[in-house]
């Protein structure tokens, strides 16, 4: 652990998710493959299937919808669900049927998104951080964390969307801190990327932890309060 300002009392926690707590980058790849076995398994897509296979046809209309509604920047539930349904009324879908597949795919993506095997190192620390201190889950993603086994650690979970923006912004901080009853300097945040998480906790005035295990977030442009090697170091806040 690298200590670069000595930490104010703490009275809460919060936690970013993805690549965090634990790895993201093969469960998303995963995902992607496993969308693909699912477009091959819904008979009404038979005759558009190459299309529904290509990642990039996805990317194409995950553009023209944030060209068209730059906001859902900020969700990537909602996101993805305009991307499928502007893709499917591409493939020339009636609107109707075309909402229902894309919220289909969206809620299949979702389980196989939540396939996550998380460390025993983390269920552990959690458990121990949660008999002390309110824990809160602060994401940009949209990973259900009660199909992951971490949402009985958490007092309260935020996911950026639905008017919520992501990370860097304020908003998950300035709720966390609101609904635990603390002040900004009173939270320590603990993430992996150096904008969304150390960045954004900085600017929302709380304490921040780096913990860049996965080597995925951004690089920092300010510093953290301090830098973890090993989940294990949060064991000093237990002392």
């Amino acid at each position: 652990m690298k200590i670069y300002r000595r930490l104010q009392p703490v009275k809460a926690i919060s936690f970013d998710l993805d690549d965090t707590l634990y790895s993201n980058y093969p469960v998303m790849m995963a995902a992607n493959a496993g969308m693909a076995a699912y477009f091959a398994g819904v008979p009404a897509l038979k005759g558009v299937l190459s299309q529904c296979q290509d990642v990039n046809f996805w990317f194409y209309h995950r553009a023209r919808v944030l060209e068209a509604q730059p906001q859902l920047k900020h969700d990537v539930t909602a996101l993805r669900i305009e991307s499928y349904y502007t893709g499917f009324l591409a493939l020339n879908f009636a609107p109707d049927e075309a909402r229902s597949q894309a919220m289909a795919a969206m809620a299949e993506f979702v389980l196989l998104r939540s396939q996550i095997d998380v460390p025993q190192a983390i269920h552990k620390m959690l458990a121990a951080l949660a008999k002390k201190y309110p824990l809160a889950a602060i994401s940009n993603g949209n990973v259900d964390t009660r199909a992951i086994g971490l949402d009985g650690y958490f007092q309260v979970i935020y996911h950026a969307g639905k008017g919520i923006r992501q990370k860097p912004a304020l908003d998950m901080f300035a709720l966390a801190c609101e609904q635990l009853a603390i002040n900004p300097r009173e939270l320590l945040h603990v993430g992996d990327c150096g904008r969304a998480d150390i960045f954004g906790a900085a600017a929302a005035g709380c304490q921040s932890a780096w913990f860049p295990a996965y080597g995925i977030g951004k690089p920092l442009t300010v510093l953290p309060d301090i830098e973890l090697t090993d989940v294990g170091e949060l064991s000093f806040l237990l002392s």
